[in-house]
């Protein structure tokens, strides 16, 4: 009516205030819980898992069925990159060691253009391993699809585990919760580009395949038995 005054304008004001203080209060309080969840994760499959990465030699000291040597990328179409060449190559001084007498390249395969495990077994057959001795897992999209089908597809009870070392962790927890008796062999043997970035994500990844052991999904492919302890050459392309 003629004559009245407005409403006053602070009372919402206020009241939008406190609940966008509220919510950020709730939100700091979710990430970190969230933070401090994803550090007991990363915390306890370090502990699980530290005393299972051994030295070439401390590897030679046992039996395996394989040397799992798990794909990083290529360059172009028929070069690895320099983390699956140091891959590559402890793998190799592995096998001349009779650590085991297969190896297993697993890696991605899912696109024709894109093809790790092909590069992976050409540079070690180069080097003077026997093809049939070298078995292709295409479909080892991740670490935990490589182990799992180390397992079910290769039949594969127990390996000897080839990548870097802070990838290493995750690896042998993963092979740990699926019933795989491995150790891990670094293969640093230099500094590699974009660290942080790579720390930063296995950091998550561990989170990830942490959650993935416990509900135990299947890998995206599984396929027909090929066991490791037969010929190589079957799984060849």
């Amino acid at each position: 009516m003629k004559g009245e005054k407005a409403a006053d304008p602070r009372p919402r004001k206020k009241g939008i205030m406190k609940r966008l203080l509220s919510l950020f209060i709730v939100l700091v309080i979710v990430a970190a819980a969230c933070t401090a969840a994803a550090l007991a994760v990363n915390g306890y499959i370090y502990i699980k898992t530290g005393d299972r990465i051994v030295t070439s030699e401390g590897a030679a000291e046992g039996e395996y069925d394989c040397i799992l040597v798990l794909g990083c990328g290529i360059i172009g179409s028929d070069r690895p990159s320099p983390m699956l060449k140091d891959r590559l190559d402890r793998s190799l001084e592995l096998y001349f060691a009779g650590v085991a007498d297969k190896i297993i390249m697993s890696g991605d395969h899912g696109r024709v253009y894109y093809d790790e495990v092909n590069v992976m077994k050409n540079y070690v057959v180069q080097a003077g391993v026997p093809s049939s001795d070298v078995f292709m897992d295409h479909a080892g999209f991740s670490t935990y699809e490589s182990i799992y089908r180390a397992r079910d597809v290769f039949m594969v009870k127990s390996a000897v585990i080839v990548t870097q070392t802070y990838h290493l962790y995750r690896a042998l927890y993963v092979a740990r919760r699926l019933g795989v008796d491995a150790v891990g062999v670094s293969a640093d043997t230099q500094e590699y580009a974009g660290r942080q970035y790579r720390l930063a994500r296995e950091f998550l990844a561990r989170v990830k395949d942490f959650m993935m052991c416990v509900f135990k999904p299947e890998p995206t492919f599984l396929g027909d038995v090929v066991p490791v302890w037969g010929d190589g050459d079957a799984t060849n392309d």
